[in-house]
């Protein structure tokens, strides 16, 4: 569906991407994860022909993007991570213009403008001009003006930036209704979203690809690392000093790393401990020679959040425009 080769981008004399090259499968939901200035957007703009690259190739749907632009973007529908709306346009009304810059013939544009606001779930709001409606629902509005003409290949950038706790669900329960019908690609900040949503995790560092595949094969590349959450108490008689200094001179003597530690609560605290070996046995031992009261230890499963920020860590992000 995407063959990548060799993509880079220079703003002036400043790298912002590349050398990249890669490859994505019709049906694929990839995800692009990177920090801010990663190269995540200036890739993505790349793909959906809104920015050309300095060098390198793309081809989608083996049509050269760089050749024949016009003809990529008739197979691809992109939401930017700000949307194009007009805010005093009914919602329909927008929609049926995005079908004019997309070439919808007239005879079709009743049936695919009524699939679009139905899958979005904006049948409800069709009349109501965009200023008018929630963050949430502009963002569906983007969703539809980048799905009316039902391109094999739709582009989002951070599609949950800005969304409440409610709404970020009813977003990803709508990209996964698009995996059913389009390759997609998106870009989030929102790690535990990527995760539950993509098939595949592409990660930018500094403008270059840091590794690919998914959560449990990235996870296979880096140094196994073992994880401990533990909860302690500290007796009456040691309150003197707080809980999270007791705890961290108490482990001084062990290789572990301790997570940001939280507020202490009734006298106890709990955190997740890391090291590059189990040491539950260690830390049991150590914790309880301190005089603290080791009220819980479990080995703990370490998620997509760690794989993502100990891939990063090294690089220096180039800066996305």
């Amino acid at each position: 569906m995407i063959e990548v080769s060799n993509l880079t981008k220079y703003y002036g004399g400043r790298r912002a991407l590349g050398p990249v090259s890669f490859e994505i499968d019709k049906g694929e939901t990839v995800g692009f994860l990177g920090l801010n200035g990663a190269g995540k957007t200036t890739a993505l703009r790349i793909l959906a022909c809104d920015l050309r690259p300095t060098a390198g190739a793309v081809k989608v749907a083996g049509i050269d993007a760089l050749a024949e632009p016009h003809e990529v973007r008739k197979r691809i529908g992109f939401l930017p991570e700000s949307p194009p709306l007009y805010m005093e346009m009914p919602v329909a009304e927008y929609i049926d213009f995005a079908c004019d810059l997309r070439g919808v013939h007239a005879g079709e544009r009743k049936q695919k403008i009524g699939a679009a606001l139905a899958l979005t779930d904006l049948i409800g709001v069709a009349g109501q001009a965009i200023g008018t409606l929630s963050h949430g629902y502009r963002q569906r509005v983007g969703v539809a003006q980048a799905i009316v003409h039902r391109p094999a290949l739709v582009i989002l950038d951070e599609p949950t930036r800005g969304l409440d706790p409610r709404q970020i669900v009813e977003m990803r329960k709508l990209i996964h209704e698009l995996k059913d019908k389009h390759t997609v690609l998106l870009s989030s900040h929102v790690l535990s979203e990527v995760s539950q949503t993509c098939d595949r995790l592409l990660v930018l560092g500094g403008g270059q690809i840091l590794g690919t595949g998914t959560e449990t094969e990235l996870a296979a590349t880096m140094e196994p690392t073992f994880a401990i959450e533990l909860t302690v108490g500290i007796p009456t008689d040691r309150r003197d000093r707080p809980a999270a200094e007791q705890l961290t001179a108490a482990l001084a003597e062990l290789a572990v790393t301790l997570s940001a530690v939280p507020a202490e609560h009734d006298h106890t605290l709990t955190v997740t401990v890391t090291s590059k070996r189990d040491l539950r046995a260690a830390v049991s031992r150590a914790v309880v020679g301190a005089g603290l009261d080791l009220l819980r230890l479990d080995a703990a499963t370490l998620g997509l959040e760690n794989t993502f920020l100990r891939m990063v860590a090294p690089t220096t992000p180039a800066k996305d425009n």
